[in-house]
């Protein structure tokens, strides 16, 4: 009896604004306010709210017999929050039906389990734990950022608790298998592995607007159809996909709300077939093999690996410049942990990426004029960042030199970031081998870039000497975004 499990990626980032030279030092305002607003109300409008209302309405048509998933980020519940409380809402109005399972993944959309195992262990506890306020139920499967998936993170997966994981059903990986069984991983044998139908979900996430697509217009009784030829060879078909499909990729004049609005009942036409949630599949479900993922690989590009985000010297030197300051950033304040937080954001990353084919979607536009323009400002951030860092740590360092019945000096506090003299550093000296699961990733992935990151340093840091002549004032706290 096949079962059909849809899972939505919801996810919005907090984009930069073009933050050059003269910034750092001067403001730490690090976003785009009126862009991130913008777009957010924008996607409430054409996506968030209809499609929600969609899903809602059919789950009461069917009396729950059709059920969905979300893996939803925590950088967008924040947006959600401060710009579309609506939005919010009406995913806590699906959750009450008992119909939605909520899928965790780390709270920045980071690559965090790449370079360090201790900012992706405290962003899943957080992510968990905020999912469990706002919905009432404590997540029990994990999808990572993109889908990047290997052995060790199944390991770290099943380390905390959860049941189920989600990964791309890549033909690379499979061989000769189907993504339609449930499996268990090579590493984590206690763990259920759902790998994406890679065909069924581009169908509708990718190719549905295409009109030189040669099923298009695609209709719901077209699709249930390829759903149920696979009755006898399929035990469950999962269609993984961004949100955003719903009136932002494909817009509402392309159907793709009538769509899904008739999709159930054309799928549940056939009285074998059934909607499930990655929980329900990893208990009803026997898996019927294990799959062995040495290599990292995810659901981005034909290549179905890491080089949208790592895939030249720019974005390497970039992720290791940031996550070479990960054990200074656990000691300071919340404030610097939320920024260091954001700044790992894959988008980030992303923007920077040179790939000729890159499918860069119309739906998740960079906001800079091209991948140097993002790398820059990037690096510029992240200067800025490690002045405020520096000044943390010398404000902690006098606090603890000074006698417990000293009075304290007048005008001492953090907004003496740094010495007159002292040049910001751009990066910091030693960059940290990139970690999967406690283990450097394969030099295929992602080539040691200390060199590079000497060369770029001399192309493009020039923050200490472009502003060792002007002052600096610090802020203590940035711009509430």
């Amino acid at each position: 009896m096949p079962a059909l499990c849809f899972c939505y990626e919801v996810h919005e980032p907090y984009q930069l604004r073009r933050y050059t030279v003269f910034d750092m030092g001067q403001n730490s305002i690090y976003e785009d306010d009126d862009h991130n607003c913008e777009a957010l109300l924008r996607a409430a409008r054409l996506c968030y709210l209809p499609a929600n209302e969609l899903m809602l309405r059919l789950i009461r048509r069917y009396d729950g017999a059709f059920r969905l998933s979300f893996s939803i980020s925590g950088v967008a519940l924040d947006l959600f929050e401060q710009y579309t409380p609506e939005v919010l809402e009406s995913f806590t109005a699906l959750a009450r039906t008992g119909c939605v399972e909520f899928v965790a993944e780390t709270a920045p959309h980071s690559l965090a389990f790449l370079y360090s195992r201790q900012d992706f262990d405290r962003q899943v506890r957080e992510q968990c734990a905020r999912l469990e306020r706002l919905f009432g139920v404590k997540p029990a499967t994990f999808k990572n950022t993109e889908c990047v998936y290997n052995n060790d993170l199944a390991v770290a997966v099943a380390e905390h608790g959860f049941k189920a994981v989600l990964a791309e059903g890549a033909d690379h990986v499979l061989g000769w298998r189907s993504a339609n069984y449930l499996y268990r991983p090579a590493s984590a044998p206690g763990l259920a592995l759902l790998l994406r139908n890679v065909g069924l979900s581009g169908d509708v996430g990718l190719r549905f607007s295409d009109r030189s697509w040669p099923a298009w217009p695609l209709r719901a009784e077209t699709f249930a159809a390829w759903c149920h030829s696979l009755e006898g060879s399929a035990d469950i078909i999962n269609i993984f996909n961004d949100y955003h499909i719903f009136g932002l990729r494909h817009e509402k004049e392309s159907g793709i709300f009538d769509f899904m609005e008739a999709l159930p009942a054309a799928l549940l036409a056939h009285k074998n077939f059934s909607f499930t949630t990655p929980a329900l599949a990893a208990k009803n479900l026997r898996p019927v093999g294990e799959v062995d993922v040495p290599q990292f690989m995810s659901w981005e590009d034909e290549g179905r690996d890491l080089t949208p985000w790592l895939g030249n010297d720019m974005q390497k030197d970039a992720i290791h410049a940031l996550y070479a300051l990960s054990a200074r950033v656990a000691a300071c304040d919340d404030a610097l942990r939320r920024d260091f937080d954001r700044l790992q954001t894959a988008d980030h990353f992303r923007h920077m990426s040179t790939k000729w084919f890159s499918n860069e979607v119309p739906d998740r536009p960079s906001p800079f004029g091209g991948p140097y323009d993002a790398y820059i400002t990037y690096m510029n951030v992240l200067a800025d960042f490690e002045l405020r860092l520096k000044a943390a740590e010398n404000t902690q360092t006098a606090t603890a030199d000074r006698p417990a019945d000293a009075a304290p000096a007048a005008g001492a506090g953090a907004g003496k970031g740094r010495k007159k003299d002292e040049k910001p550093a751009v990066k910091s000296a030693g960059s940290p081998a990139p970690r999967r699961g406690g283990k450097a990733p394969a030099q295929k992935q992602d080539a040691d870039p200390a060199d590079t990151r000497a060369k770029n340093s001399k192309k493009t840091g020039t923050a200490g000497e472009k502003h060792e002549k002007k002052p600096a004032t610090l802020r203590k706290s940035r711009k509430n975004a």
